[in-house]
């Protein structure tokens, strides 16, 4: 929430309004006086990191009379406010359209009680509103995400993994509750990100007799080896005839069927609490820009609008439809027409649900057919956060399809030597939240004169479809192996690749495995960087990595407050460094006791980090300190994002469904595969070469680009902006 203020205040400045926060929620437009506040640049500075909400929250029962939205209206007129960003859940956001609609009413009656005078009245016709949506469950129709629901992901994985150590040590079962109401997404999420064994959400109850089922797939699992079970339960979970599931009754099915210990962790309002993670900051910086620029352009007859997230991109929704349709999904839920509520979470929630069943249920039972297919697994390129995640999730799908599953150890240079092994249910275990890459990894890739072992290689171990999985390289290495199907009719099996890279620099997908990590890593960094900066005037200068990819810059630019960010595919010249100078030197006189600036490892291979520390510091002459921080492989270490392990194991399994349709056509293609628009796509091999710059190792298209405004406008204060 922090971070939709922040934008929300810097934006409107920027856009020459005068803003104010009212604090306590409705409770203090109620109230009034000091808990209507102006807001100034530094007043939202130094707050992205924090948890919560700054200017606080609460729950308010004279809003609900309209006694109490009469002396709303009055309060707010005092200071000439008509236009209102509200960040809350669907009674805060409905309860702001009954507001809205009952304006025009309040402001005739307190004219007629003397309270204001009739050119007031005039000057403020009607209530201009945007709603954000700030809740953890992430039930909102009309967004992917709402304020709150990554970060409280977050926490639950971090629990879970925790949970998984200490559950694997004693050989026990635990059952973690999770919040959610009437919405199953963290519930889901959190079992896939955290390797669950069963979960039971809201919008599909299990069948009937569920307590054996669920049993049965918990005794596959101890026999294969596993050491642990863990079974997710949303706080809102039923049987499907609406009978509560308590985590209670799952321990005591458990411990009676299963006759071992069994203990429950409710989580709670730890899901709420901590540090936010590095989306929930750019996505909320996003929100609270596209709010500001919503509420300002406005018109009295203009309907409200919820600005929502989707695919990546803003999108502006009826407010109130979505409201209504959010309700719907309760209703349908307490109507037991659980089809229809699952229909309106929409089409992703019901994939993953399906791809979890699919990997729970991968178990050493699954019946192997007579002549099982051979799919190999290989990674290549650099190292990725959740490059184990796809792996886990592709072995499990492919046995719960009757392949059997190869894994290569060492990239191409171990297919070359023979580093070839048949990976079990049980190999896998425990990869879901593993970082680094089990099966290895390097950016060797196979040149013309290897091309005949890799072909040897490949019939010696009857491989007959190909999994890659990772970065640049990867991809070039399959672009190539495809390209020489002609001279090398080994290479005529299907094979598909899986975007894995930190750098988020692959054509045909928006985001990468590993790049989500990453960001947060430097995030993390960021946010040291900046306290062990604030007991002194210091500039910082943080390199990351992303070759010639800018993405991780901007992103984390974004996401951690930066004031400028150097990217090469702006480019940076010197009138832009000495325009930056000048920038810095007249904040740090106005008072500024830290500056931030971002810059991408290959921006200019003249203007080093190095280079502008020196010119920084040179030109400063002693008004402040200049340090620079390379935060190098930091950046790819660390255990995967829950993000990272949902979209491994979603792209996962649709490579595993695209070899399996390949085989079972006798065709061969080859393909790359990634999400776009928030939709998994496909796209041919052979079209690689058209949607790359081979020089810059990069796509020609970065959806990214298109958010540089709104970094300028968190960043650059001018004099008129702090003083407004």
């Amino acid at each position: 929430m922090n971070a939709a203020v922040r934008a929300v205040v810097r934006t409107a400045l920027h856009q020459g309004a005068v803003v104010y926060a009212i604090y306590e929620g409705y409770q203090g437009m109620v109230d009034g006086g000091e808990r209507i506040r102006p807001q100034f640049w530094d007043d939202v500075g130094s707050i992205l990191h924090r948890g919560g909400t700054i200017i606080g929250t609460a729950r308010c029962a004279a809003f609900r009379e309209r006694a109490g939205r009469l002396r709303a209206a009055h309060n707010l007129l005092q200071h000439g406010i008509d236009r209102l960003v509200i960040i809350g859940g669907d009674g805060s956001l409905s309860g702001a359209d009954t507001f809205r609609r009952e304006w025009p009413g309040l402001v005739a009656e307190l004219v007629q009680n003397g309270q204001i005078d009739e050119q007031t009245a005039c000057q403020h016709p009607a209530l201009m509103i945007a709603g954000l949506v700030g809740s953890i469950d992430n039930d909102m129709v009309g967004t992917d995400m709402t304020i709150g629901a990554d970060s409280a992901l977050y926490r639950i994985t971090e629990a879970i993994d925790a949970i998984a150590s200490t559950a694997a040590s004693h050989q026990r079962s635990f059952v973690v509750e999770v919040m959610g109401r009437h919405c199953g997404y963290l519930a889901l999420m959190s079992a896939i990100a955290g390797g669950a064994d069963y979960v039971l959400i809201p919008e599909n109850p299990p069948p009937n007799g569920w307590e054996e089922q669920m049993c049965g797939l918990l005794r596959n699992g101890r026999a294969a080896g596993r050491r642990d079970s863990i079974v997710v339960v949303a706080e809102g979970a039923q049987d499907r005839a609406g009978n509560p599931i308590s985590c209670d009754y799952v321990r005591q099915v458990l411990e009676e069927r299963l006759g071992e210990d069994a203990r429950v962790t409710i989580l709670g309002h730890v899901q709420r609490g901590g540090t936010p993670s590095s989306f929930d900051r750019w996505m909320s910086t996003l929100l609270g820009h596209a709010a500001v620029q919503e509420v300002l352009s406005a018109t009295p007859e203009s309907e409200p609008q919820l600005i929502g997230i989707r695919c990546n991109r803003i999108q502006r929704v009826p407010l109130m439809q979505c409201v209504e349709q959010t309700r719907a999904v309760a209703q349908k839920i307490a109507e037991q027409e659980y089809s229809t509520a699952m229909e309106l979470r929409g089409g992703s929630f019901t994939e993953m649900f399906e791809v979890f069943r699919a990997i729970a249920e991968a178990s050493p039972s699954v019946t192997t057919p007579s002549q099982p297919r051979r799919l190999a697994i290989i990674h290549a390129g650099g190292l990725a956060p959740g490059m184990n995640s796809a792996v886990r999730a592709a072995v499990r799908f492919g046995l719960d399809r009757g392949h059997t599953l190869l894994g290569v150890r060492g990239s191409f240079e171990g297919l070359l030597a023979g580093r070839i092994e048949e990976l079990t249910w049980g190999d896998v275990e425990g990869w879901a939240g593993l970082g680094g890459c089990e099966l290895g990894t390097n950016r060797h890739i196979p040149g013309i004169e290897e091309l005949y072992a890799v072909a040897r290689a490949i019939e010696t171990h009857r491989i007959e479809g190909l999994l890659i999985i990772g970065g640049w390289m990867a991809y070039k290495a399959a672009y190539q192996l495809h390209s020489e199907r002609d001279r090398y009719p080994a290479f005529k099996i299907p094979m598909i690749c899986l975007p894995a890279t930190i750098d988020n620099n692959l054509p045909g997908s928006e985001l990468s495995v590993g790049a989500d990590s990453a960001l947060n890593a430097i995030v993390t960094a960021l946010d040291r960087v900046k306290q062990s900066a604030m007991a002194a005037k210091r500039c910082f200068v943080v390199e990351t990595m992303g070759r010639y990819c800018g993405y991780l810059a901007l992103m984390s630019g974004l996401a951690g407050g930066a004031e400028r960010v150097y990217l090469h595919e702006e480019g940076v010249t010197l009138k832009d460094l000495q325009a930056e100078v000048e920038r810095m030197v007249k904040a740090f006189h106005a008072g500024r006791r830290l500056y931030l600036t971002i810059r991408n490892e290959r921006a200019n291979p003249q203007y080093t980090t190095d280079f502008m520390c020196a010119l920084f510091e040179e030109e400063g002459r002693g008004l402040f300190d200049v340090r620079r921080s390379v935060l190098g492989h930091f950046q790819q270490g660390g255990n995967p994002s829950p993000y990272d392990r949902i979209l491994g194991t979603r792209l996962a399994a649709h490579c595993i469904n695209f070899l399996s349709g390949q085989l079972a056509s006798g065709s061969a293609d080859g393909a790359f595969i990634g999400l776009v628009e928030g939709k998994v796509t496909l796209f041919p091999l052979g079209r690689m070469s058209e949607m790359v710059d081979w020089i810059h190792f990069r796509p020609k298209e970065q959806w990214w680009l298109e958010l540089r405004p709104v970094v300028r406008a968190m960043a650059q204060s001018t004099l008129q902006d702090r003083e407004n």
